[in-house]
C-alpha cells in the first residue's frame, strides 16, 4: 500500500484515486455506439466521491452530460466552471425557476404548472428553458403517466421559454434478466416517446438506460446512456458484476491514536459489549465513528485491515471513534503478528498488501447496498485525491 500524507487536524480520510475514475469513465464510454452520448450521475456529491473533481475527471474521460439531484448540486457544478449540460433528476419546488434559468440547469418535468413557471421565468430573462419530460413507465416514483404525457406536452408546447431537451424514464429491475416488469416499462416507454412523435412534437435526447441497463440492455441506448454508481468502481447488482471489469476509486482510512494492552475481562466501549479475554491483546482506537459514515450497526462484526492483516473491530462503534483488537501472540510459532503503534494507517475500505475490504463487504454486513456505504463515508471525511 501507498501511503500518503493524512489529514493535518484529523487521522481519517478517504483517498479517491482519479485515475481509476478516468479509466471507470473511458470504460462505460465505449460500450456505446457512435453518437449515443453518455451522461454521468454526479448527484450526492458524486456518491460521495466529490462532484467537482469527479466531473472535471469524467469530462476529461469522454463524459458528454451530467446529472444531479438537487438544484443545489448543479449550482455548485456551474460556479465551479463546468459547462457541459446539466439535468436535475427531479421536478425541483417552483421557487427554485429563477436559480435553474439563471444557471442554464435543465429540470425533469412532469407538471404542466411547473413547466409554464419555468417558461416564464426564461422568457422574462430573454432565454429559453430546456427541460426533460420524465415518464413514469412503471416505477411509481415521479413522471408522468404514459396515458397523460402528449396531453401534458400539448399544454406546454406553445411556450416560446421552453424547449423539450429530452424524454426520459427509469427502470426499477434493470439488473434482472428476462424480467417482465423491465418489459413492461420498456414497452410503456417506447409507446410514450412514439405517440409524442406521431403528434409531431420532438422528443429530444430519448433515455432510459442507467448503469445496469447500460451494461445489460444495449437494445436499450437509444441517443444517451445515464451511467452512475459503476463510474466509481462499484457493480450496481451482482448480474453486471462480470460485465465490465472496473477498478474502486474510494478508499477509506485513518491511523492508530492510541494502544493499550487491557486487563484480562476489561470492557471496551459503551456498553461494554467486547470484553478481552486474555493476556497480550492489544485494543487500538481509530477515530472514525457513525458520524462519518461508519454504521454503529457493524459493531462486532467487522475487520479492518492494518498492516496488511485483517484484525476485529471491537466495542460498539462511537460517533467518532471505534476500536480493535490485536492477538500478538496468534500464530506466533508460524507467523507473527506485529504489535500495532501510535500512527500506523487502518484501512476500512481499500486494500493494504494482499488483503482488501470491498464497499460490497461491509454492505452485506450492513444489509444494504454499496450506493449508501460510499455516500455516507463521504459525508464528512476529508477527500484526498490521488
Amino acid at each position: 500500500m501507498v501511503v500518503i500524507a493524512s489529514p493535518d487536524d484529523r487521522w481519517s480520510w478517504i483517498e479517491i484515486d482519479l485515475s481509476a475514475l478516468r479509466r471507470n469513465t473511458t470504460a462505460f464510454k465505449r460500450r456505446l455506439e457512435r453518437g449515443v452520448q453518455m451522461m454521468c450521475v454526479v448527484k450526492a456529491d458524486a456518491y460521495g466521491h466529490g462532484a467537482v473533481r469527479c466531473a472535471n475527471a469524467m469530462h476529461a474521460a469522454g463524459a458528454d452530460q451530467f446529472a444531479v439531484a438537487t438544484v443545489r448540486e448543479g449550482v455548485e457544478l456551474r460556479r465551479a466552471g463546468i459547462e457541459l449540460p446539466i439535468l436535475i433528476l427531479s421536478q425541483p419546488p417552483v421557487e427554485s425557476v429563477q436559480t435553474l434559468v439563471e444557471h442554464d440547469l435543465m429540470p425533469c418535468v412532469f407538471e404542466a404548472d411547473f413547466a409554464l413557471a419555468l417558461g416564464e421565468a426564461a422568457a422574462a430573462a430573454g432565454t429559453v428553458a430546456k427541460y426533460h419530460l420524465i415518464v413514469d413507465s412503471g416505477m411509481t416514483r415521479i413522471g408522468v403517466l404514459p396515458a397523460d404525457a402528449l396531453e401534458l406536452r400539448r399544454a406546454i408546447d406553445f411556450h416560446r421559454g421552453l424547449e423539450c431537451a429530452g424524454t426520459l424514464t427509469h427502470f426499477a429491475t434493470a439488473d434482472v434478466p428476462d424480467d417482465r416488469d423491465f418489459a413492461l416499462q420498456l414497452n410503456r416507454f417506447h409507446s410514450t416517446c412514439q405517440a409524442i412523435r406521431d403528434a409531431g412534437l420532438d422528443c429530444g435526447l430519448v433515455h432510459c438506460d442507467n448503469t445496469p441497463g447500460t451494461l445489460l440492455h444495449p437494445e436499450c441506448h437509444f441517443d444517451m446512456c445515464r451511467v452512475g454508481i459503476g463510474l466509481y468502481g462499484l457493480d450496481a447488482a451482482e448480474t453486471t458484476r462480470s460485465a465490465l471489469a472496473l477498478e474502486p476509486v474510494m478508499s477509506v482510512r485513518s491511523r492508530v491514536t492510541r494502544v493499550v494492552y487491557p486487563e484480562v475481562g476489561a470492557g471496551v466501549g459503551y456498553g461494554m459489549t467486547y470484553r478481552v479475554p486474555k493476556r497480550n491483546i492489544q485494543v487500538a482506537t481509530v477515530p472514525i465513528g457513525y458520524a462519518d459514515g461508519l454504521s454503529r450497526t457493524l459493531s462486532n462484526n467487522m475487520d479492518v485491515l492494518v498492516g496488511g492483516r485483517r484484525q476485529p473491530q471491537v466495542g460498539n462503534i462511537c460517533m467518532d471513534q471505534f476500536m480493535f483488537a490485536v492477538d500478538v501472540n496468534a500464530n506466533r510459532t508460524c507467523c507473527p503478528v506485529p504489535e500495532v503503534h501510535v500512527g500506523d494507517v487502518v484501512t476500512l475500505i481499500g486494500a493494504d498488501g494482499n488483503e482488501q475490504i470491498s464497499a460490497d463487504e461491509m454492505a452485506r454486513l450492513r444489509g444494504t447496498i454499496n450506493y449508501e456505504i460510499v455516500c455516507n463515508f463521504g459525508q464528512r471525511l476529508e477527500k484526498i485525491y490521488v
